[in-house]
């Protein structure tokens, strides 16, 4: 057997971190929390990352009244440490646990490097299904350091012959400068977190590259879009106890309508921006994939940005936006499920209505040809509805010639909310606000009978308006 230097170097910092009295006077923090993702019946991914300091840099900067709320005198020049929401990375080693009072699982040591933004994946693949779990990360600099310590909750999910209410909330459009609390971050996550929902499913546009505050046109500004969101408390609060699934759109992938071959973004290239996506949601595989919840819940993420024609080409039956094998697979799963409802999650519209100078989804006349192809054959699942995100305002629709459902939930605060007139109602409309929010919905029985509720929240959750389905 060989070892490299890498593989001494390694050796001989253990051996020294482990020596009495060596300390290297280092502390480390989960400033930009964690999440607990992609859990299933027997399974969930932990994503952390260490940080040098306890909080990001303050807010400092003014913005503008008008819609997105761009920063006011922004020096795009100045150095990623200086800007508001920073929050440097520090080398260090995690681990976490998964437990409750019958049992627990102890992940290894996981070393976090500059090179991955300090970030760790950990996946638990043995846990039990319909079970609660308390769960306890653990970070340090060196293993003679004292440990910080941040912990959290989450439930795996129940198999397909069990029989319970689940509630779920999604929301999409999150730029950092539009939020709507300067202290906490944005309202409508502290409304979710009052529902004590089961899962939480972010549509896409998580960050915003390609808007100011900094323009990310470099793999250290990108990274600081991450960090600055990840930090902010609304956000952090409800990762602890409310497991995410997260879908990628253009705006943080990279631009705007971006596709392959649409060329890069400042120094990003396509292949950049897929590599930082995966360094911040937690995913071990394809990024399409379905999540069964019980009896009458089955859910599809799809993936609408790495598969994609490019949007200027003629429409034809070869023009597509999931591509030949996600078209196989969602084919093949959805006739496999037996679930009462069925819930394709897309970051972009399959019925709209939408504007008439977009031309990147199933709802444009673009890719006309497979968005009919999508829409008739959705229509023909019983108990199928398309939920979206990407539009800056919240609607139902049904679409008027296969009567297939979509509601968008609209973006995250009143702050990013613009693009559609209020008073544009089309026949395709059973409701239409040009605000921002979040959707919660449940699925449940009354008298043993099935039903789902989509209701819109403000952002302040209140209730703006509800549809119920048998």
């Amino acid at each position: 057997m060989s070892f490299s230097l890498w593989d001494y170097n390694t050796l001989f910092s253990w051996v020294r971190n482990s020596l009495p009295g060596y300390r290297s006077d280092r502390n480390v923090f989960f400033t930009t929390g964690f999440k607990i993702s992609e859990v299933s019946r027997h399974s969930a991914v932990i994503w952390t990352r260490l940080c040098d300091r306890e909080k990001p840099n303050p807010i400092v900067h003014k913005r503008r009244q008008e819609v997105f709320r761009h920063p006011v005198d922004f020096d795009e020049g100045q150095p990623v440490e200086s800007m508001d929401g920073a929050v440097a990375g520090a080398e260090g080693y995690v681990r976490a646990r998964v437990f409750n009072g019958e049992e627990e699982n102890v992940s290894e040591w996981v070393k976090v490097k500059a090179s991955g933004d300090y970030t760790a994946q950990i996946s638990f693949d043995d846990l039990r299904e319909n079970q609660a779990y308390q769960v306890e990360i653990e970070g340090r600099a060196t293993f003679s350091d004292n440990a910080t310590v941040t912990r959290g909750r989450f439930s795996t999910a129940p198999g397909p012959e069990r029989v319970r209410r689940t509630c779920m909330v999604t929301s999409t459009c999150q730029y950092f400068w539009s939020f709507d609390d300067r202290r906490r971050g944005f309202r409508s996550y502290d409304s979710m977190r009052k529902l004590d929902p089961d899962f939480f499913i972010h549509t896409g546009d998580y960050v915003y590259y390609d808007k100011p505050g900094p323009l990310a046109k470099t793999l250290k500004e990108a990274r600081h879009k991450w960090h600055a969101m990840d930090s902010r408390p609304s956000l952090k609060e409800l990762y602890k106890r409310v497991p995410i699934y997260m879908v990628k759109d253009d705006h943080d992938l990279l631009k705007d309508d971006v596709f392959p071959g649409s060329g890069g973004y400042g120094d990003l290239s396509f292949e950049d921006g897929l590599k930082l996506w995966y360094e911040n949601a937690p995913l071990q595989d394809k990024p399409y994939r379905t999540i069964r919840w019980g009896k009458d819940l089955q859910v599809w993420l799809v993936e609408g940005r790495e598969y994609r024609s490019a949007n200027i080409r003629e429409d034809g039956p070869h023009k597509t936006i999931w591509g030949e094998e996600q078209v196989a697979w969602f084919k093949e799963t959805m006739a496999s499920s037996d679930a009462t409802f069925k819930l394709l999650f897309s970051a972009t519209p399959v019925v709209g209505p939408d504007r008439k100078n977009k031309n990147d989804n199933h709802a444009n006349s673009a890719f006309e040809t497979e968005g009919g192809w999508l829409r008739e054959y959705l229509s023909g699942q019983e108990g199928t509805f398309v939920i979206n995100g990407d539009r800056h305002w919240q609607y139902v629709s049904r679409d008027r010639k296969t009567g297939l459902v979509e509601v968008g939930s609209g973006p995250v605060s009143d702050y990013h909310a613009q693009g559609w007139d209020p008073n544009d109602v089309r026949p395709e409309h059973k409701f239409l606000r040009v605000k921002g929010g979040f959707l919660s919905i449940t699925v449940d029985r009354k008298a043993g009978e099935p039903y789902i509720s989509f209701r819109h929240h403000d952002v302040q959750g209140s209730v703006v308006n509800e549809e119920i389905f048998n």
